[in-house]
């Protein structure tokens, strides 16, 4: 959601050495979401609303947040996502899902791939949530893709679980994330 923006304008300030800061942009970022269910998969979108991060490649430190805009959510059916966002995330209620990193393990290359972990703060529907993201980032020619996928255990986060008697679905979301950005 959001993370991978962020991630990727750091991963080119890594080359030089100093502090980034990052104000990702919500037209170059996506934020897909995957759920499993008893006879097919629901694919969907959220948009990011915001970010601004901080980092510093040398001692690994990071702050700032990322912020995905909890009522963009939409799954391309209207009966499903009003449900999604009244009984399961209350976006009304909650309106943003936000991360905030606070620590960066690893490095990234100038030139090619490289794979760091990215531990931070998950809040989503009232609660925070420590989490650690992976990013994979790939940079070329001073152009860097960042992505990430990982599972949010919504129930497990206290959520409610949308199953019926017919229908039934995972516990847990899995959410992919993607950015590129240019120096």
């Amino acid at each position: 959601m959001r993370s991978k923006l962020l991630l990727t304008t750091l991963a080119v300030g890594i080359a030089w050495g100093q502090e980034i800061i990052l104000n990702p942009d919500p037209a170059h970022t996506t934020v897909q979401f995957k759920l499993s269910a008893t006879l097919h998969t629901v694919h969907g979108t959220f948009k990011l609303k915001r970010g601004a991060v901080r980092f510093n490649p040398a001692s690994g430190q990071i702050s700032g947040e990322v912020v995905v805009d909890a009522a963009s959510g939409n799954s391309g059916d209207d009966k499903r996502d009003r449900n999604m966002h009244r009984d399961i995330l209350e976006s009304a209620k909650y309106p943003d899902i936000v991360f905030t990193p606070d620590r960066v393990d690893g490095s990234v290359a100038t030139q090619g791939a490289s794979q760091i972990q990215v531990h931070g703060t998950f809040r989503i529907h009232g609660a925070a949530h420590e989490i650690t993201l992976p990013l994979q980032v790939q940079m070329n020619n001073g152009q860097a893709s960042v992505k990430t996928t990982f599972t949010i255990p919504y129930v497990q986060w206290g959520m409610k679980n949308p199953s019926t008697f017919l229908l039934h679905v995972g516990d847990g979301v899995e959410i992919e994330a993607a950015t590129v950005a240019l120096p």
